[in-house]
């Protein structure tokens, strides 16, 4: 079936607002690990991964069969704010398997399903304790696309799309913004002090890692001077941790490294488990002044999310996995540095923590052109950055090492049949299991 009719049903009926089904134009039907077939049993590494929502890859065994033992016993499925088993099996291994061992006493709160709702619920939570509208977020930033995050959120575009002003946050440098050596904190202090008789801000947001912003990393001395300024000016720093958190760069929380203790840390994407939706922001104890209904929503009791996030946490009873992912991100970089070193007039340099690895490319065209060149060659891939510049790769925690250098082979690849102008191969460059092709007559 050509391509054009296979994704016919998708133009006719649904809205032109869907973006990844554009960027890797196929009917997906199987998934496994890292891998995804399509309806003919073509197979594609995955190394988009949800955008972060499948950090131990599609259809992970323990995880799929608790939710299917949880389905048969008739467990609860939806239950708005209501105590569950399944909600408190969850609160209790994730209070004892991540917060006991690193020593932080947040109490959680489900803010309803996405990234989004859990940034909302951060600002609006900030405003209330503080009294003060303001909320300072940096350059590049990413961290939602409702109107509150969107505020807090740098690309033009997405917030022109809003239709509406878009008050009361107040943008600034991110580490490295104004060029090497130059301290971006310096010119956040003045706002964090109100100099001038302004209002300070009820809080400052921060992503780690800017992951859309094109993998642009904050160091850990930085991070460490962002938390010296928030407290001694009474501002709350929340962490954006929904894309770089539950592992992918490396430790559970992105921000551990640095030794500091967020006023507000956000998580929703894999802490899921396997691509469920969830929410959660993890707050002070003395910051949780809510008063009952202040802030909810319908789907906030997502129980098959609580049982499989509950069953992911067996993957940090220790730090055997997390050891993984650091190496794993280390052969992935070490890669990446000898295309940099083979290929230098193309690609810049390379950045990132872990499993989120940017790949910096010039000219900026080159990104969307190499990413589509290499889905064509069974990769999934995606470009992002101001100028979509850099390839973000973003495989499965649980990636295999042969897949990490099948990865990058194939972008190698790319690169090279875009600088030549050839035409994109369809032929798979890595070896993976194949799927059988799918029975035409079933409607599945």
């Amino acid at each position: 079936m050509a391509m054009m009719a296979k994704m016919a049903t998708f133009e006719r009926l649904e809205s032109d607002v869907r973006t990844y089904s554009r960027q890797f134009p196929a009917v997906f039907h199987r998934a496994r690990g890292s891998t995804l077939w399509d309806e003919d049993g073509r197979p594609y590494l995955d190394f988009f991964s949800g955008a972060g929502a499948l950090n131990y890859g599609h259809n992970e065994p323990r995880l799929k069969r608790c939710l299917i033992e949880y389905l048969e016993g008739e467990g609860v499925l939806h239950s708005l704010d209501m105590a569950t088993v399944a909600k408190r099996a969850f609160l209790e291994r994730f209070e004892r398997v991540v917060l006991r061992p690193r020593g932080l006493d947040y109490k959680l709160q489900f803010p309803g399903p996405t990234g989004t709702n859990a940034v909302e619920a951060a600002l609006k939570l900030a405003r209330k304790v503080t009294g003060r509208p303001d909320v300072v977020y940096f350059r590049n930033a990413y961290h939602g696309m409702t109107l509150g995050s969107l505020a807090v959120t740098s690309n033009p575009a997405k917030r022109a799309a809003a239709g509406v002003p878009l008050p009361h946050a107040i943008a600034m440098p991110f580490d490295g913004d104004l060029g090497a050596g130059v301290d971006t904190l310096a010119a956040l202090e003045p706002v964090l002090a109100g100099a001038g008789g302004a209002a300070r801000p009820a809080a400052v947001i921060v992503e780690t890692v800017q992951a859309e912003g094109g993998v642009r990393v904050a160091s850990w001395d930085w991070l460490r001077g962002l938390r010296e300024l928030t407290r001694r000016h009474g501002v709350l720093l929340i962490v954006d941790d929904v894309q770089t958190g539950c592992g992918r760069t490396g430790t559970f929380f992105s921000f551990e490294p640095a030794g500091i203790e967020p006023d507000l840390v956000l998580l929703s994407k894999s802490i899921g488990g396997c691509g469920l939706p969830l929410a959660l922001v993890l707050l002070r104890r003395d910051l949780d002044r809510w008063l009952p209904g202040e802030h909810n929503g319908t789907f906030r009791g997502q129980n098959l999310s609580f049982v499989a996030g509950a069953a992911a946490l067996a993957y940090w009873e220790d730090d055997a996995f997390a050891s993984t992912v650091r190496a794993k991100g280390e052969r992935l970089r070490r890669r990446l540095d000898a295309l940099v070193a083979a290929q230098p007039h193309a690609c810049r340099s390379t950045r990132g923590r872990g499993l989120m690895q940017g790949l910096v490319l010039h000219p900026p065209a080159l990104g969307a052109a190499v990413a589509a060149a290499a889905f064509e060659r069974g990769l999934l891939i995606e470009a992002v950055g101001p100028a979509d510049d850099v390839l973000k790769f973003l495989p499965p925690l649980v990636a295999e090492p042969r897949e990490i250098d099948a990865a990058v082979g194939i972008v190698e690849e790319s690169l090279a049949a875009v600088q030549d102008g050839a035409e994109p191969a369809r032929e798979l460059s890595c070896t993976v299991e194949s799927s059988p092709r799918i029975d035409e007559a079933s409607p599945f």
